[in-house]
């Protein structure tokens, strides 16, 4: 797969692209809202990387002016009932150039159409409130408030679902 938009490039996620995940998911600027087991490794990512089910999520990096600069893909792709929960992390050294949101809609758009879903799910911490606000500008609609839905190096971690309806997004997009 390969989306261009400009400088913004988004392609698979490769073995290649192991050790920059590990340093921005390890960066305590990127961390603070994402649930890996931390530290990252390099024989872990390898591992998850050479395992993972390509048939349930979608891994693409994103790169700008040709430097990745954060990771954007779908989770627990549910073909009966054609919905994916979508992730996005961009590394803050990359912060204010419009990428997310960039990226973000054209991916949406391109997993809209390739896999036929109807709808895209995805999670966010009640705190998190620059990617709500991401998130917000792309169309997705706050669903709910999951109290203590996870926990998380010990803490209870409230979050907000969002949803975005491929009816909705294009209808806001075209």
């Amino acid at each position: 797969m390969e989306i261009i938009i400009e400088k913004i490039k988004i392609v698979d996620f490769s073995r290649n692209d192991i050790n920059r995940k590990i340093a921005i998911i390890n960066d305590c600027n990127n961390n603070t809202y994402l649930h890996y087991d931390l530290p990252l490794n390099f024989s872990n990512t390898l591992k998850w990387f050479e395992n993972k089910d390509n048939s349930k999520r979608l891994d693409c990096t994103i790169l700008y002016e040709n430097e990745i600069c954060g990771f954007i893909g779908l989770l627990n792709m549910d073909e009966k009932n054609k919905k994916a929960e979508f992730y996005i992390c961009i590394d803050y050294l990359f912060s204010g150039k419009n990428i997310g949101t960039v990226a973000s809609s054209k991916f949406i758009e391109f997993v809209f159409n390739k896999y036929n879903l109807n709808k895209i799910y995805l999670y966010t911490e009640i705190e998190n409130k620059k990617a709500q606000h991401l998130f917000e500008k792309i169309g997705f609609i706050q669903e709910g408030k999951l109290v203590d839905d996870l926990i998380y190096n010990g803490k209870k971690v409230s979050r907000y679902e969002y949803g975005l309806f491929k009816k909705h997004y294009y209808c806001k997009n075209n």
